[in-house]
């Protein structure tokens, strides 16, 4: 390994520097972006009960706000309850956009290193081939060794640009994929949180 490293030049540390951050982003996207951390079972349903009980405190507020990425927003909502419709949604809107961004943390680093990564060894493929013609020109063809060091440095680095670009191309489209289905779960449970406490459901929702 390390040989692949020395014959693919200098550009092989910042395509290994990608792939560590590529794969650090995925580790911990996979870990943040599990469906039972950012949209709990049963939450919108557990604040229903609390608040039909007439138990809801900023206490219970608060741990709802702590719970999850879905708790927050429920949260921005449970401290509007005493308004209107129209207000706990504004509210819950505005939270909304702010835990979107968060659920989308390091997915545009990804991206840019799943563009950068390939670009990375095609300069590699280039300046490999700039040695293979600085070799002609010394020493001709009849010394394939000369030669053989700009093409494996050719072919080094535009193998390791696409091993790192195409895995990280590949969960950058499955986390963005993600985020969208958890955005779009928060604002069903959100919405059925609004019509639970402004009346226009009559039974605990499930």
């Amino acid at each position: 390994m390390l040989e692949l490293v020395k014959a693919g030049g200098w550009l092989m540390w910042p395509i290994i520097a990608c792939s560590v951050a590529a794969l650090a982003i995925i580790a911990e996207r996979l870990w943040m972006l599990r469906e039972r951390r950012v949209v709990p079972a049963d939450l919108v349903a557990d604040v229903w009960r609390l608040h039909h009980r007439g138990a809801l405190t900023e206490k219970h507020i608060k741990a709802v706000r702590n719970s999850s990425p879905l708790g927050v927003i429920l949260a921005a909502g449970l401290a509007n309850r005493g308004h209107s419709r129209e207000v706990m949604k504004e509210a819950i809107e505005e939270t909304g956009r702010q835990v979107v961004h968060e659920l989308e943390r390091y997915l545009n680093s990804l991206g840019t290193i799943a563009s950068i990564s390939p670009l990375l060894g095609l300069l590699g493929t280039v300046l490999g081939m700039i040695d293979v013609f600085t070799a002609i020109v010394d020493v001709g063809v009849g010394n394939p060794a000369p030669l053989a060091g700009g093409i494996g440095k050719a072919l080094i680095t535009t193998a390791a640009g696409l091993s790192v670009a195409i895995p990280a191309l590949m969960f950058h489209r499955y986390f963005n994929g993600k985020v969208e289905r958890l955005v779009l779960r928060m604002e069903a449970e959100s919405l059925k949180m609004v019509e639970v406490m402004q009346g226009e459901r009559e039974r605990d929702p499930e």
